[in-house]
């Protein structure tokens, strides 16, 4: 290739023509990617200082700010770039009086994405411009890479996602939603600290599946030669501490479950497991509530808040109500035990549902509420008395057996935690691992293991408790108003770049 040719090649490309700075500031013996450098100030705390500042007002305060250079604007002797830093935006003022030629010169030469660090004197423009008049930068880390246009080449969602660090830089609102996030879990943690909760970390490798019906992601332990499943809760590691004596348990981690991808569904998401003895539905749908609410003040600073166009109302107490009287609502007729196996199935068939030959009336009775009720329990509601066909693990309710001791939270048609008065016989929990055992035996690859060791525990005796899961992703996209939980996931699974 001819020196010609290879010119016009790097000058076509704006990597190349980065590289070739680079490379020419190492042969010259500086370094493009710095090191540490001490400020004095965030943007945001420039801005709150110096709101007074007058247009056109000099100081002669000195100060040191490093981000990242986001746009940049050469007129002759005097050149303007927009620094950003992790909490916002501010103008560098830069003349050639000040730095000398050479300096200067160089400042020309830096690139939209570089990252400096400078040291100035706060002043504010004839215009009205915040600025930091520079009398020295540094270069800390030299980019290749050309940030792409906002409008184009970060309008792809998929884009977005995969390149998060990208988004991240040029789409600021979306780091609000993680710093929201922060906020959400860290509300929850202070809540139920001071509600007398420790919180524990419980392991991610099990040998058996449980805690849930879920199909499993599978890894195998070089060091025990056999293989281990991640888990896919952490419901039976918490509920042996409450065999230990420890009355009041929650873990906040990530489960993982081999499972399709949707907007509310992610293989890899974070859950909220909380146990406390001696309590029961009645109190664990207390301390659901106030954790979200605890949650929805740190992230929102109000219990009134919008979630996709429907205005939400998370304050006072929520409303309580059966799976049967809400089915009935639904349906304008009664939907209970009372009714043959052939008027659920009429009832279900006319809301648009199918039924399955092999459903029994608990069944039916979950399906009717879905068609007809789900969707419309747009404020916070705790949904009660699942029947116990759909309900395998939960405990029968002593007066009426076709239910159990079971709720869900439904805000705007899904549902954001799932609770139970615990199970704590150990011989109806055995016989519940036989029946999943036998299940899976038949090719349900979502049942669980026959978990000896939890029967052992509960065999030495586990106080009567409530216990309640919820899901964090989901809280955040609620409390963000994000249509889906990739918009909550730092990193989203992906499928693989073309």
């Amino acid at each position: 290739m001819s020196e010609t040719t290879q010119q016009i090649t790097v000058e076509d490309d704006p990597i190349e023509v980065r590289k070739a700075k680079r490379a020419a500031m190492i042969e010259a013996g500086e370094n493009p990617y710095g090191h540490a450098f001490t400020r004095t100030h965030h943007v945001q705390e420039l801005e709150e200082k110096y709101a007074e500042l007058t247009d056109g007002e000099s100081t002669e305060d000195e100060v040191s700010v490093a981000g990242r250079i986001m746009a940049r604007r050469v007129q002759g002797k005097i050149a303007f770039l927009n620094l950003r830093d992790m909490t916002g935006d501010i103008q560098l003022f830069c003349r050639i009086n000040a730095l000398g030629e050479e300096a200067y010169e160089r400042l020309k030469d830096l690139d939209v994405g570089d990252w400096i660090g400078v040291h100035g004197l706060m002043m504010r423009t004839k215009r009205g411009q915040l600025s930091v008049a520079v009398t020295s930068y540094e270069l800390l880390s030299k980019s290749l890479r050309p940030l792409p246009e906002k409008f184009h080449g970060l309008a792809d969602k998929e884009t977005r996602y995969r390149q998060r660090y990208v988004d991240l830089i040029m789409n600021p609102e979306v780091k609000t939603t993680f710093e929201k996030r922060f906020k959400i879990v860290a509300a929850i943690r202070r809540y139920m600290e001071e509600q007398g909760f420790y919180e524990v970390e419980t392991p991610f490798l099990h040998s058996i599946l449980g805690g849930a019906n879920a199909k499993p992601f599978i890894t195998h332990f070089n060091a025990l030669d056999r293989d281990y499943y991640l888990r896919i809760a952490t419901e039976l590691p918490l509920k042996r501490l409450l065999v230990g004596g420890f009355e009041k348990v929650f873990e906040i981690g990530r489960q993982f479950r081999n499972e399709g991808m949707d907007p509310f569904h992610n293989p890899e998401f974070t859950t909220m497991e909380a146990y406390q003895a001696f309590s029961d539905l009645e109190g664990v749908m207390d301390l659901t509530q106030g954790f979200v609410q605890a949650a929805a003040l740190a992230a929102c600073g109000t219990l009134q808040i919008t979630y996709q166009g429907q205005e939400l109302d998370l304050s006072g107490n929520w409303r309580r109500a059966s799976m049967i009287e809400l089915a009935s609502e639904g349906a304008g007729e009664p939907v209970d035990f009372s009714r043959t196996r052939e008027e659920l199935v009429a009832i279900l068939e006319k809301n648009g549902g199918h039924a399955e030959d092999a459903w029994g009336k608990g069944k039916l009775i979950a399906e009717i509420f879905e068609a007809v009720a789900e969707d419309k329990l747009v404020q916070p509601t705790f949904v009660t008395d699942h029947p116990l066909e759909v309900s395998p693990l939960a405990k029968k309710k002593p007066e009426d057996p076709n239910v159990t001791e079971r709720f869900e939270l439904f805000i705007c048609g899904h549902e954001y935690a799932n609770a139970f008065n615990e199970l704590n016989d150990p011989i109806d929990q055995a016989e519940r691992f036989r029946a999943q055992v036998e299940a899976k035996n038949l090719g349900d690859d979502e049942a669980m293991g026959y978990d000896e060791d939890y029967i052992r525990a509960l065999e030495y005796g586990m106080p009567p408790a409530g216990g309640v899961g919820l899901g964090i992703d989901r809280l955040v996209m609620l409390l963000t108003d994000a249509p889906s939980i990739r918009d909550v996931l730092l990193f989203p699974h992906m499928r693989d770049e073309k």
